[in-house]
Parts: C-alpha cells; structure tokens; sequence
C-alpha cells in the first residue's frame, strides 16, 4: 500500500502534538499551566509546540544546574552556622508571623534574624541619595545586582560613585540581568566600569541559539545593594531614574521603594550576590561574615527573614510562603504590586480571607506597561470585589513597590509581583520583616498609594463594554502563561 505525502505529513504532525502533550501531562505541573499549555499545543499546530519548547520548561541548562547545585552544597556549613548564630530567632506562637517564619525557615534553611535596623526609602531621590552616600563611605566592598540598569540621570550617578569608590581601593562587583539590562550591557558606562577594574557580570545571559536549551525568559529579577557587608538595600527600585525610563509607554514615571538596613540579616542577602555571581563566573561560593549588632543608636530591633526564591532548588517557595502568608491573615491583609496576574490557589486564598472576615485591599496601577496583563489582571475583579475584597487602582504613575503588610504585625517587601513570572520563574528576593513598628511605616507608605488611587465600584464595573469581558476571560486563560 502507497501512503502519499500528505499522509506522512500528517501522521508527523499528530505525532510530534500527542508526544509534547504527553510530555506535559507528565509534567505535572500545576493544572491550570498544563491545561493551558495542552490548548496552545491543539490550536495552533506546530507554532504551539515551537512555543512550548522556548517557554514551556523552566531549563536553566545542565551546567548552570549543576552549578547551582553545587553552590547550594557549599553554602549548607554556613545556612547551619546562621541558624546557630545568637541572632536567629524564633517567633512566638501566636503571633501571625509564626506560620510563615516557620514554613519559610524549613523551605530555605534561612532564618528570621533579631537586631536589625531598616529604614524605608519611598522616593527615589532618596533611594539614590542613601545609596551614593553609603559607597561614597564605603571602605571595603560594594556589591549591586539589579534586574535592570539604565543610563542617565541618577543611574549614572550611582556609576561615578562606584568609580570613585574603585579608585580608592574599594573592591566593586555589578551583576545585570542579561535580558533586563541588554541595552546598559552595552553601552558606555560599562566600559567606564571596567576601565575603573570593577567586575562586572551578566546573569542569564542570552541569545538565539542559546534559547533553545536554555529558557530565555527565565530571568535573575533581583534588586540587592550591600556595602562592606554592613549595610544592604533591596526593593522594587531598579537602576533606574524615573523622569527618563520608558517615558513612551503612556504610564508616567515608575513609582518604587527600598529598604535600607543594618544588622545580622545583611549576612544572607550578602550570600544570595555572591551565590549569584559564582553561578556565572564558576568561582567557589565563599560566605559573608555575620553582624552581630545593629548599627542604630535608636536601638531599634528588628526580625528580619531574607527569603531568596527562583526556578533553581526550591521552584515553588514563594508562592507557597504567600498563600501562607495570606491564610494567616485573621483582621487585615493590604497589598501592592504592579502586576497581579494570581492564579487559583492565591484567588482561592484571597476569596477565603475575604470571606472569613479580613479587611482585603489589593493596590494596583491604574495603567501598566503590559497590555496583556492589564487584561488578564482585570479578569479577576468581579469575583473577588464580590466576595468583599477592595480594589483600588493607583493614578500617580506606574506602581512598581511589591510589597504586603498582615494584620499590623508582618511585612513582606521586596521584587516579587503577584504574577505567574515571579511566582515561578524569575529568581527573586524577599524581605520577610515580623516588626509592628516597620510593618506600620509600610503600611503608612501603603496608605499614601491609597490616597493617590479610586476604589473601583462593582456595579460600574460590571457595567463595562461586553467587549471588554470577553478579552478579559480569553486572556485570564492565559493567565498561568504570562
């Protein structure tokens, strides 16, 4: 029997589609990722499977794994050291912190740390002016690893100081994400920085043939400063100044905050940088020294848990740290982030608050930079402002601060959206701060967000164009996707 061409074609095609859907079946990744990964496969014949093998499996590679892999064994002397440290601590019971400190100490091996000291930076004038004052004092070190570096205007004030700061003697390291930062990798300012004999390395780095045995969208979203070992800053703030960074995208200047801090805690955030940096060069892991004291005269004592979070050895933590999170809520729950694209578990999550009697307010831009995840994120509103949840989208710019603050007692701040991207994908820092005193400036910076934002109203809501609902609900498919 002859079977012409297109018999063959069509027996490869149906071939190639059933293998890659087995392929995700056996995954067994979350249902709603699988399911939506197996409609892109059936709709759209091969170009949904070309899709699936650039974005459908968190592939790091076999080297950066194993390096990962072996950083993460150096680094277990120095995890047990930290938990011996007379810093660590452990919180009480009832408070509601407790769960989440627990379930995050098990998770990273990192635990809460006493006696720090933070300040928290809410303009980034003042993000700047600290961090330009802390290098130009530096005398030992200076590490910055940012997702995004950008030239002009307050970023390359940062690039004099740490030239200054090299000159001097300071030893100086820069990591930049390599899709993040592709334009500044590129540019002058680098040549600048290595002519000054600073080091400066590229995370992630990228390219055409690279992406198909490396996922390319998997990204190092880390803000992280630590001068001398001493003093460390992270947030959502980017190396980035607002009047000039995406001024064409129509959502005015990127709002953002940081977190100045002194103390123990300084120690992992020290280790993540360097961790970071070794994965790249192949440099053994060496492990900061621990602070004892704080350095602030107003004696304030702070416990502070840095959680590191990515698609490395523990893919899932930080989702599973903010369901926590969320579930331990028992009177109030405030977030901000400028992409919430959640998926069922965490609506789940912020129904059931909602619904048991916590005081929900979910902060967000009124206009972001992603046309998809406007839509998607939108898809969400009738359910959970039904379920009592407020809204409240934010007109003062582009919201970038990350951040949620629990029942006046908890806060988490640092680079992770309420996303898919960062809850999965990108390789993120966290703050997990159990201290009523900063956990009510959060949330006093948390109110100024609100100040600048209208609550939407259900029932206007519900009476926008059908037009509008029906992109909303196509994209929330997609939504495990973005």
């Amino acid at each position: 029997m002859n079977i012409d061409t297109s018999t063959i074609v069509l027996i490869a095609h149906w071939t190639i589609i059933f293998l890659f859907a087995l392929r995700v079946i056996m995954r067994r990744r979350p249902v709603g990722v699988s399911l939506a990964w197996l409609a892109v496969i059936f709709s759209v014949p091969l170009f949904g499977v070309l899709c699936y093998l650039l974005f459908g499996e968190k592939r790091l590679g076999k080297q950066r794994s194993a390096r990962i892999a072996e950083i993460l064994a150096q680094a277990k002397p120095w995890l047990v050291s930290l938990r011996e440290h007379e810093s660590a601590t452990n919180l009480p019971k009832h408070l509601c912190g407790w769960p989440l400190e627990t379930h995050a100490d098990h998770v990273t091996g990192i635990p809460a740390l006493k006696d720090n000291s933070l300040v928290l930076l809410d303009h980034y004038q003042a993000i700047f002016d600290a961090m330009i004052a802390d290098i130009d004092a530096a005398t030992r070190s200076c590490r910055m690893q940012f997702y995004i570096w950008n030239e002009g205007g307050r970023g390359d004030d940062i690039i004099d100081a740490l030239v200054h700061a090299a000159k001097r003697g300071v030893v100086c390291r820069v990591t930049a994400d390599g899709m993040g930062s592709k334009a500044f990798l590129r540019g002058s300012q680098v040549k600048r920085l290595h002519d000054a004999g600073i080091e400066v390395v590229t995370t992630l780095t990228t390219g055409l043939i690279r992406s198909f045995f490396v996922r390319a969208d998997l990204r190092n979203h880390r803000k992280i400063v630590v001068i001398d070992d001493r003093i460390a800053y992270t947030g959502s703030q980017n190396l980035v100044d607002p009047r000039f960074f995406k001024q064409d995208s129509g959502v005015g200047e990127w709002v953002d905050a940081m977190v100045r801090f002194e103390g123990p805690a300084v120690a992992p955030l020290s280790a993540i940088f360097e961790a970071d940096r070794c994965v790249e060069t192949g440099e053994a892991f060496t492990p900061p020294v621990i602070e004892t004291q704080a350095h602030d005269p107003s004696g304030r004592d702070e416990s502070v848990q840095v959680v590191p979070s990515g698609p490395g050895a523990n893919p899932e933590v930080i989702h599973q740290l903010l369901l926590t999170a969320i579930y331990a809520a028992r009177n109030e729950l405030v977030m901000t982030t400028p992409y919430f694209v959640p998926d069922d578990a965490m609506i789940t999550a912020l129904l059931s608050a909602a619904l048991r009697g916590v005081d929900v307010t979910i902060i967000l831009p009124a206009k972001n930079d992603s046309l998809l995840v406007r839509y998607a994120s939108v898809a969400h509103f009738d359910d959970l402002m039904s379920a009592g949840v407020r809204i409240a989208q934010f007109h003062g710019g582009l919201l970038h601060t990350k951040s949620i603050t629990v029942d006046g007692e908890l806060s988490i701040f640092g680079s992770v959206n309420l996303d898919m991207r960062s809850l999965w994908l990108n390789f993120e820092i966290s703050l997990f701060v159990y201290d009523k005193e900063f956990t009510q400036r959060l949330k006093s910076l948390q109110q100024t967000y609100r100040d600048q934002s209208d609550l939407v109203d259900l029932e206007t809501w519900r009476s926008r164009p059908a037009h509008h609902r029906i992109a909303e609900n196509t994209l929330r498919l997609f939504g495990p996707l973005l």
